[in-house]
């Protein structure tokens, strides 16, 4: 006897750090041993192609951002929202999976909506330490509220919520055991010069490109730096870059690489080879620093929503494995000073290493696929 065929839909969207864990479980939900097919819904997107390079079918609709304060987008996006919800519908309509699993983000919510209208069960991940709108929402819709931070369980009735952590990418937990000294040679870096990999999340901060650029000359004296700049940020920071560089020695200049959008296997190489990460605070930022145990500098971006980059902030800086940075303290000095206590200390470096392992939850994407497979009257997956 064959056994019956389990659809589960994948649903998220609006930037890197909703798509790529879905990702994370989709890798996981092929692995597993039952008969699964897997489709994902939400608004178009650069990072779709993830999705059919896994031969997930994607299914596209209008994306559109929910907001709690007045603003002239509202006049655009209600309309799309609405149009979104009936999308959803027509979608799960003729896919009529067994389960939806949402991610948050643009798009989510009438996903969500839909497969509530259908009676299909839901589970949500929440990424944050505050949760955002869709998921405020998403949650009265849903079975079970798989959660990264403990302290996001008092925003959700309790009786539905697992702690699981935040699913990255697999590619870049086989890499987490990299060797520092051997990752930086493979970058053409110098082993003996301490590197900072700095980022600001997938689509890149605009502050910190500004406030490195601007301080290049200067920080290149102690560092090299490996920046990644986002892919929207890439023209202008390059031609602020080369007018930098161009008034620096040969062999301080040589200090600096720069990129636009990272590939997974040139993340997992950035990071494998930097002794200190200076990076926004978005949740997939700070599981994946986690994974490769680097003490890092965390600089919230002032006006995410929910304040939840500051919350991730100071709840990883619980542990001792991160130093947090205001933007209002965003200074050459600030920076400077915190970067050089970290590394000047080998005990207090390898605490915060040790804290940062510690607190990365590596099974996440597994963890998340076997709640799946409960909610849909399946064994949990085995390892």
């Amino acid at each position: 006897m064959t056994s019956m065929i389990k659809r589960i839909v994948l649903t998220g969207g609006g930037s890197g750090g909703h798509i790529y864990p879905l990702l994370s479980v989709a890798d996981e939900l092929k692995k597993a041993p039952f008969d699964l097919e897997v489709y994902y819904i939400g608004p178009k997107s650069s990072l779709q192609s993830e999705f059919l390079e896994r031969d997930i079918p994607v299914r596209t609709i209008l994306g559109s951002k929910l907001r709690r304060y007045a603003s002239i987008a509202n006049i655009f996006d209600i309309p799309k929202f609405f149009v979104s919800i009936v999308q959803a519908l027509v979608r799960l309509y003729t896919l009529m999976p067994d389960l939806v699993f949402s991610k948050g983000g643009t798009g989510a919510f009438p996903v969500v909506f839909a497969a509530w209208f259908y009676r299909i069960p839901v589970v949500i991940h929440e990424s944050d330490a505050a949760p955002g709108i869709t998921n405020r929402l998403s949650a009265k819709f849903s079975k079970k509220i798989c959660i990264s931070f403990e302290s996001a369980a008092s925003f959700f009735p309790q009786k539905k919520v697992v702690f699981t952590g935040n699913p990255i990418r697999d590619e870049l937990l086989q890499a987490s055991k990299m060797q520092t000294t051997q990752s930086k040679l493979s970058l053409g870096l110098k082993e003996e010069v301490p590197l900072l990999f700095v980022l600001g999340g997938s689509q890149g901060s605009v502050r910190i490109n500004r406030f490195i650029l601007d301080n290049l000359d200067k920080l290149l004296q102690e560092f090299q730096i490996y920046h990644q700049v986002g892919s929207a940020n890439a023209e202008e920071s390059e031609l602020l870059a080369n007018s930098m560089i161009q008034q620096l020695d040969s062999e301080t200049k040589h200090r600096y690489k720069m990129a636009g959008f990272l590939s997974a296997r040139e993340m997992k190489n950035a990071y494998a080879s930097a002794d200190v990460v200076i990076s926004r605070s978005g949740a997939s930022d700070i599981f994946e620093i986690a994974a490769f145990g680097k003490p890092s500098v965390l600089i919230p971006l002032a006006e995410s929503g929910s304040d939840h980059q500051r919350l991730n902030a100071y709840e990883y800086a619980k542990r001792g494995a991160t130093v947090v940075i205001e933007e209002s303290n965003l200074t050459l000095h600030v920076v400077e000073s915190q970067t050089a206590k970290i590394l000047s200390d080998r005990g207090a470096y390898d605490a915060m290493s040790a804290a940062a392992k510690a607190f990365s939850k590596p099974d996440a994407a597994r963890a998340i696929t076997g709640e799946l497979m409960k909610t849909i009257g399946l064994a949990p997956t085995s390892k």
